[in-house]
């Protein structure tokens, strides 16, 4: 069994990196080696699974805090004790041996065999959607490989009913080796090399799943994508990964999401930024404007004097607020765009427009030269 690399090293942050640092992180990575640009290749595969693992920890604050007190072992249902390679040290032995007993919390006949049931294993997949799916939410349907129970053998893994307690373990699926220590007795556990650890020996093996009461499938499902989801953010669904050992219940799917920049909105949080163009003359005098929302256009009345880079809030025309109430807001920021290829007439107009306007007209403007005035006198 590989041992697992640490979660901060998969994503090369440091340990004290902030939410926003590891989030940056994770999207790079997660592009990087995205399913959709490496097909058919195991490696990469590998390394999303990784990768998305790593951040469906660090990105949640309780379970990165968690992790940074346990590490590894505080996800690890099974990490009673230090296992590698089929090789278990039985705790409770060592304190028999060595003070005589008394610790029955080390209780031998808890162990558990391979035998029993495990859950399956997580599918990790990637899909990207497009910055309004994001926002309003959105039904896909999505191709998976994932592990299904073998339909032969109904996941026994035999071909017929000749299933029975492998006879070197008693169908524990593991072997107790006693052996002397200066410190006294010590015994050891490892995983029963007749059995592989299943417990079961299996005298004719189904031929469509060659035993392992499991097959490779492609299966098609429907997703329903919510509405706020962002960049980056892990979608759940559950019970659609692998089939478990033994009857045990199926693992999850993992889909990371991946939302297509626009070229007309932005997103802060669950507000959505825009930038609008307006005329000059919309700018003087004021006027009424459409202005596009991720629902559908809406008339805005810009007043008088806007300046550019002005910016005008519509309250709850934003995202909707994941897995709650509300929704964030609509920011517009105006862009006063200044004519150019204006004829010999337009100029002419323009100056004498000019002509007519004093310093009151011009508020910034004045203040400006009167500040600059100050620091030379």
């Amino acid at each position: 069994m590989s041992e697992k690399r640490d979660y901060y090293e998969v994503l090369g942050v440091s340990k004290g990196a902030s939410e926003a640092e590891i989030k940056k992180a994770y999207r790079k990575l997660a592009k990087e080696f995205h399913p959709d640009l490496h097909p058919n290749d195991k490696v990469a595969e590998a390394k999303f699974k990784e990768i998305s693992e790593a951040y469906e920890v660090l990105g949640d604050k309780e379970k990165k805090e968690k992790y940074d007190r346990f590490g590894h072992a505080g996800f690890d249902s099974s990490a009673g004790g230090y296992s590698s390679s089929g090789f278990d040290v039985d705790l409770g032995d060592i304190f028999d041996s060595m003070f005589g007993g008394g610790f029955g919390g080390f209780n031998r006949e808890r162990r558990s065999s391979r035998n029993y049931q495990t859950r399956g294993e997580d599918v990790y997949v990637g899909i990207t959607i497009s910055f309004l799916e994001a926002c309003l939410g959105v039904k896909k349907e999505i191709e998976i490989n994932k592990l299904d129970v073998c339909d032969s053998c109904n996941g026994t893994g035999a071909a017929d009913s000749s299933i029975s307690n492998c006879p070197n373990c008693s169908g524990t699926g593991q072997v107790k080796t006693t052996r002397r220590t200066p410190f006294g007795v010590m015994s050891s556990i490892s995983t029963c090399s007749r059995c592989n650890g299943t417990g079961r020996i299996v005298k004719n093996p189904c031929r469509v799943c060659s035993g392992t009461g499991k097959k490779p499938v492609k299966k098609r499902i429907n997703i329903n994508i919510p509405a706020g989801i962002d960049d980056g953010q892990t979608l759940v669904v559950s019970s659609q990964g692998n089939a478990g050992e033994n009857g045990g219940q199926f693992g999850d799917l993992k889909i990371a999401i991946t939302v297509r920049p626009d070229p007309i909105f932005k997103r802060d949080g669950f507000d959505i930024l825009c930038e609008i163009p307006i005329t000059y003359a919309q700018a003087v005098i004021g006027d009424e404007v459409i202005v596009p929302t991720v629902e559908g256009k809406v008339r805005y009345t810009i007043p008088e004097g806007t300046q550019s880079g002005t910016t005008f809030r519509l309250k709850g025309k934003g995202v909707k607020k994941l897995n709650s109430y509300g929704r964030g807001d609509m920011l517009i920021t105006t862009v006063v765009e200044v004519p150019k290829n204006l004829t010999s007439a337009q100029k002419k107009y323009i100056k004498e427009f000019d002509l007519n306007l004093t310093e009151k007209n011009y508020r910034e403007r004045k203040g400006f030269f009167d500040r600059l005035k100050s620091m030379f006198e």
